[in-house]
């Protein structure tokens, strides 16, 4: 069996993805946040070697501060199983090093691809679709969830297969992936920004015989200006100290009704 794939084909290295893929967040604390999730998931193999001592000695290593991307985790996972592979309980320190050295940058790489922008590209055209009793609403999720699976295991064996050196070097491609996955979810959030936010100008402007809307003025400066404000004022609010969505949201909903009472939105 080829070292590409005894990770893959191995009873140990199955045990340790769908650990990590079902349980791996069950035990976080405060103290070690992902440590228990990572050491019940690499407990295959720590059972692998036959020696009480070096079982120990792993377990110790397992046990510690251990903290990621759940989605970007089996890089490392993959990795260690290979080291372990390797040169057994001997490299015991250099795992530790590992970790510490790669569960930092794998999170905010991690965090990026697979929460936030998720969240920002899916979770708005699914709310969109939702609101209008589409059930494909619910059918993105799960086809994001499958792609998210595929993923991991993927990162598993890719991690186990390079080794290390696999940190440096997809770290510089996940970087492009970011920016252009930034620049998208951008995109999608201005263009439904007239379609989810449901604002215009009421107040209207007479002279005489004269008369003025605001809202059609505002249309012909730009489309959708008063959505475009509510969704600028919102950001501009998570941007400042003590703020946060709940507090934002009820600060929306007592100067919308502000603004209607005064005549300023409709």
């Amino acid at each position: 069996m080829s070292k590409e794939n005894k990770v893959v084909m191995t009873k140990e290295g199955k045990k340790v993805f769908w650990r990590w893929y079902f349980l791996g967040g069950c035990g976080w604390n405060y103290e070690k946040m992902q440590g228990l999730g990572y050491y019940f998931s690499m407990l295959p193999m720590i059972k692998k070697h036959q020696n009480p001592d070096d079982q120990k000695k792993l377990a110790k290593t397992e046990l510690q501060f251990f903290n990621t991307n759940n989605t970007m985790a089996p890089i490392i996972m993959g990795v260690d199983c290979a080291i372990q592979d390797e040169t057994g309980a001997d490299s015991a320190d250099t795992i530790a090093a590992l970790k510490t050295g790669m569960m930092g940058p794998l999170a905010g790489i991690g965090d990026t691809l697979f929460h936030v922008i998720p969240s920002t590209i899916i979770g708005s055209i699914a709310s969109y679709m939702a609101l209008e009793g589409s059930p494909l609403a619910l059918i993105l999720w799960i086809l994001f969830g499958l792609f998210r699976a595929f993923c991991m295991k993927n990162f598993f064996n890719l991690g186990y297969k390079e080794g290390a050196r696999i940190v440096s070097e997809i770290g510089n491609r996940l970087k492009k992936i970011t920016q252009a996955a930034n620049i998208l979810g951008i995109t999608v959030i201005g263009a439904l920004i007239p379609s989810v936010v449901s604002a215009k100008f009421a107040y209207e402007f007479s002279w005489g015989e004269v008369s003025i809307s605001i809202q059609q003025l505002a249309d012909q400066i730009m489309p959708s200006l008063a959505p475009t404000l509510v969704v600028f004022f919102a950001y501009w609010m998570l941007g400042r100290k003590k703020m946060n969505s709940t507090r934002v949201t009820l600060l929306l909903v007592v100067v919308g009704i502000l603004a209607y009472n005064l005549k300023i939105f409709a």
